[in-house]
């Protein structure tokens, strides 16, 4: 019965019950999104760098090697010589070494040379077909095979660089051999083939003026020659599924390339040690004998979740601050209705309420108040999360669950909110408790 009355009580003014609510549930929106970004994002970066000990790229920005090599979010810093890295791969002190090479793009999702042992790593497991073994094959992972509806012998053609609007290189096609099962790491969104195939897909042969044997990997820059009297039954621009033309005469090599190919190039090799001084020593080992670096993703990471914490801890104090001026307008509703129920509640008091039930109305009324405001807070949070989601897979391919929860943190958040809700009404309470009955009435007459 009292709590029937407390929630009708609430919405005797609206209008002042509605902007408590919102103030209050503005602030555990914030809270919330806070709370889940931060746990996600960091489970998703430490996920990714498992097995990692360092990353050997090309010199730059130590940063851009590691989002570009191991959560493929930015562009590489350059190209490594592949007989260069070699050395440094079959050392003795090396457990595993991964190579990787970029370059195109099949609508936005990048296209990665490398081998099988990048798949082990991220603990891919093949929910059809196969793994690839030749030039032009490819494994594909499972949001790449959903958002694109990729399914097995499937053929297209990928784009120049990470844009999808890039140049279509159509003179070879990648078949689909293989799609990977969920495992939310970074090869859901990946297309993967061996790294010949990067190498071929730009392999241009010297000329006789040129007397020269070297091929390169090709830059953002470079042109391709195609002949433009071949007839792909394809859309350049929209990237469909292609049909390859084998009687197609292109300028590019009839053969396959193999791994053994001179003066090759990769982007960057993912480095394993046995032995984990190499990961203090070899930085400064690689800066100053070669032209690579090798970068440490542990430490970058760390970095720049420390570069994010500056701005989350900002936005809790923000959060916080909300919820504390919610707590004033809640005391303020409270503290003023009180002076307009004088007359109710003595009138209860002489119908047998004792002060204890006038002390839990006004209590109930704000915590009624604040549960509403958790419950928007909570679901305006993950509205928020949703929608931030959708625009980071698209720009990172990295979403975010909106529906987690996270009962430890989420719990404490609502303890708070209750907290401030009884703070918010004890003044309000105490003086509905100690009511004078016969002086309340007798000013009434």
């Amino acid at each position: 019965m009292i709590s029937k009355l407390a929630w009708k009580n609430i919405w005797f003014k609206p209008l002042n019950t509605i902007l408590s609510i919102v103030l209050l549930a503005s602030g555990i929106a914030i809270i919330t999104i806070i709370v889940l970004l931060q746990k996600q994002f960091e489970e998703k970066f430490s996920k990714n760098i498992e097995n990692i000990d360092l990353v050997l790229g090309a010199q730059g920005s130590p940063l851009q090697l590691i989002l570009s090599s191991v959560y493929q979010v930015d562009n590489p810093t350059g190209n490594i010589a592949f007989d260069s890295a070699k050395v440094w791969m079959q050392h003795p002190f090396i457990k595993s070494a991964i190579p990787l090479a970029f370059g195109d793009n099949y609508h936005g999702f990048r296209i990665v040379g490398t081998n099988t042992d990048y798949i082990t790593k991220h603990n891919g497991v093949l929910s059809q077909g196969k793994l690839f073994n030749k030039n032009f094959e490819v494994v594909v992972g499972s949001e790449v095979a959903n958002k694109l509806n990729l399914k097995l012998n499937d053929e297209f053609f990928g784009a120049h660089g990470n844009a999808a609007e890039g140049e279509v290189h159509d003179h070879y096609a990648y078949k689909v051999v293989g799609i990977l099962k969920p495992t939310e790491k970074v090869i859901d969104n990946l297309i993967l083939s061996n790294i010949p195939s990067v190498w071929q897909m730009h392999y241009e042969p010297a000329t006789e003026d040129e007397n020269s044997n070297e091929t390169d990997m090709v830059s953002n820059q470079e042109e391709h020659v195609h002949d433009e009297n071949c007839n792909h039954a394809h859309d350049a621009n929209n990237q469909e599924e292609h049909v390859h033309d084998e009687n197609c005469n292109h300028a590019h090599t009839d053969q396959d390339l193999t791994l053994d190919e001179p003066n090759m190039e990769i982007t960057a090799v993912l480095l394993q040690f046995k032995n984990k001084m190499g990961i203090v020593t070899w930085p400064r080992l690689i800066a100053q004998n070669t032209k690579m670096q090798a970068a440490s993703p542990a430490i970058e990471v760390n970095r720049l979740i420390s570069l994010f914490g500056v701005g989350i801890k900002a936005l809790q104090y923000l959060a916080y601050a909300i919820m504390l001026i919610s707590g004033i307008s809640i005391f303020i509703t409270l503290y003023n209705r009180l002076k307009e129920r004088h007359y109710e509640f003595s009138l209860m008091r002489v119908f047998g309420s004792s002060k204890l039930k006038l002390f839990t109305l006004v209590l109930l009324e704000s915590i009624f108040l604040c549960i509403v405001g958790y419950i928007l807070g909570s679901v305006l949070g993950r509205v928020a999360l949703a929608m931030l989601s959708l625009s980071s897979e698209e720009d990172f391919k990295m979403a975010f669950n909106p529906y987690e929860i996270i009962y430890e943190k989420e719990g404490i958040i609502f303890a708070i909110t209750i907290l401030i809700g009884i703070i918010a009404a004890l003044i309000p309470a105490i003086k509905a408790y100690k009511i004078n009955i016969s002086k309340t009435l007798a000013n009434a007459q």
